[in-house]
């Protein structure tokens, strides 16, 4: 008697999941092709236009390093 009553209640349940998943096929079977077929818009990586200055140091006018005969006096 218990295998009947499994049984019963296992055929339902898989008839109620067949049901529900061909209603829902039915009903949404144009957004499912809408979403299957959507191509999203491509975005352009952002493009960036830099500018690096590097203004020359001027030449010195005198000599900076002193001889080494001038550190020992």
């Amino acid at each position: 008697m218990f295998t009947l009553i499994a049984a019963t209640l296992f055929s339902a349940a898989f008839l109620l999941a067949m049901g529900t998943i061909m209603w829902m096929f039915a009903h949404y079977h144009d957004k499912m092709v809408a979403a299957l077929q959507f191509e999203p818009i491509p975005h352009n990586p952002p493009v960036y236009h830099l500018r690096i200055r590097r203004p020359r140091a001027a030449q010195p006018t005198r000599r900076t390093a002193l001889p080494l005969g001038a550190m020992a006096a």
